[in-house]
């Protein structure tokens, strides 16, 4: 369950290393796998780099902007129809602009298999791998 300040690790290429939930979009308290909510870049990939020139050329983000993100993956466990469990080892998330288009061009990591029931396939088919 994400809810508000909680830190989520973002897995796409489109800059962003770790953020942050500032609101959870069309809910109250708790955002699981396929929910969409506003996120505030708080780490920068690559930052750690000396000189930021040829870094910061290639990221689509930066520390401080406001995006709109997908929730994949969650420590929470979730219950699927069928009634099995699966649970994460991180909370992870992929950047989406307002459209509903994911900002990177691929996903590392594994997603939850959830997102096809919440009309997420873009991301779905972006990711090497589901569960």
């Amino acid at each position: 369950m994400i809810q508000l300040k909680t830190m989520l690790n973002c897995i796409d290429n489109s800059g962003a290393a770790l953020v942050e939930c500032a609101l959870i979009v069309g809910q109250k308290r708790h955002a699981t796998i396929g929910d969409r909510f506003v996120a505030v870049v708080q780490k920068q990939r690559g930052a750690s780099d000396a000189g930021m020139g040829a870094a910061s050329a290639a990221n689509k983000v930066k520390r401080g902007d406001i995006r709109h993100a997908i929730v994949v993956r969650t420590k929470q466990r979730v219950q699927r129809p069928d009634g099995s469990v699966v649970r994460f080892d991180d909370n992870a998330c992929v950047l989406i602009n307002k459209s509903g288009d994911p900002v990177g061009t691929r996903v590392n990591g594994v997603v939850g298999t959830d997102l096809r029931r919440r009309k997420w396939s873009k991301i779905l088919s972006m990711a090497p791998t589901h569960a």
